[in-house]
């Protein structure tokens, strides 16, 4: 896979240099063990020579040799990774969300986007930031991998040299849904981004349901709830408005109308009103992460799933 960042280039010469040299010598040490158990097998040599002596010469070569190889891969490889713990002053800043199971990248001006979007050769540093467990992103194509550790500050920065689509996903199993944080970085030109950028989510009927399920997906919520009656870790989305719903409130069983005001508790204060059948302690709240505006949206967004699908 050819480079499409700036760190590419440097990645990619110090892994081609380590399995040269380790090529190498893995060829050379097998081939040299083969011609010795052929050349002094048993049947040509039945008494071992006693006669062989200790090498000062010999030691030093293979003491000294060894050690400078070592001291080359490690050279290659500090000068691939040092860059990457030095992002520009005017890298454009932006907030890497993980969690379970989806990224959310947030912009300086407050949008937000399943999908991180950039200008070529532009850098770019990103925030990472975890809100439950811990997760890697990973670019391949841009030669970069990262952890996301909870309560704990990291960053990553690139940029970008390629126009396209890249894949980027969380390279540290994060549980059961892991596979679902696959997403793509999209590589476009500035006038492009800043575009985007200043674009404004739309106050249409339709724009609402689409930024609805933006939402949704950006948060996770499609790992646990399906949009097609499918019962996964919750219950699914489809025709839930207007039903009622039997939950549990403090450990009694009451009956509850799925509306607007049951969807924004549930979202955050999600163990307030659990419905029966399902786990306690599975979703954490967004209390601090969806917004109101946010919250209308999916509230759009599960009216156009359709009510009382039983």
């Amino acid at each position: 896979m050819s480079g499409a960042s700036n760190f590419a280039e440097g990645v990619d010469l110090a892994f081609y240099i380590i399995i040269g040299i380790s090529t190498f010598f893995l060829v050379a040490i097998t081939a040299t063990m083969v011609y010795f158990v052929i050349r002094y097998r048993k049947s040509k040599h039945p008494h071992a020579d006693t006669s062989i002596t200790g090498s000062i010469k010999l030691e030093l070569i293979w003491t000294i040799i060894p050690t400078i190889l070592v001291l080359v891969m490690f050279y290659y490889g500090w000068a691939g990774f040092a860059p990457m713990r030095a992002a520009p002053a005017d890298a454009i800043p932006v907030k890497a969300i993980a969690r379970m199971w989806s990224w959310t990248f947030e912009y300086e001006n407050g949008k937000k986007s399943d999908k991180l979007i950039v200008p070529k050769d532009k850098p770019v540093r990103l925030e990472l930031i975890s809100v439950d467990v811990i997760h890697s992103l990973y670019v391949p194509a841009f030669r970069i991998k990262e952890d996301v550790i909870p309560g704990r500050d990291n960053y990553m920065w690139f940029t970008a040299t390629e126009y396209g689509s890249f894949d980027l996903f969380c390279a540290e199993y994060c549980g059961l849904r892991h596979s679902y944080m696959l997403t793509t970085v999209e590589v476009v030109d500035e006038p492009q981004w800043q575009e985007w950028m200043k674009t404004p989510a739309g106050d249409s009927e339709l724009d609402k349901v689409s930024e609805g399920f933006n939402v949704v997906k950006m948060n996770g919520c499609v790992a646990c709830h399906s949009s097609d009656g499918t019962k996964l870790v919750a219950s699914s989305f489809k025709g839930i408005w207007g039903e009622q719903h039997k939950v549990m409130v403090n450990g009694t069983e009451q009956t509850v109308t799925v509306d607007a005001d049951y969807i924004r508790e549930s979202v955050y204060e999600p163990n307030a009103k659990l419905v029966v059948g399902f786990n306690a302690g599975l979703m954490p709240s967004y209390k601090d992460q969806i917004n109101d505006q946010e919250i209308e949206h999916i509230i759009e967004y599960i009216k156009s799933l359709g009510a009382n699908a039983e």
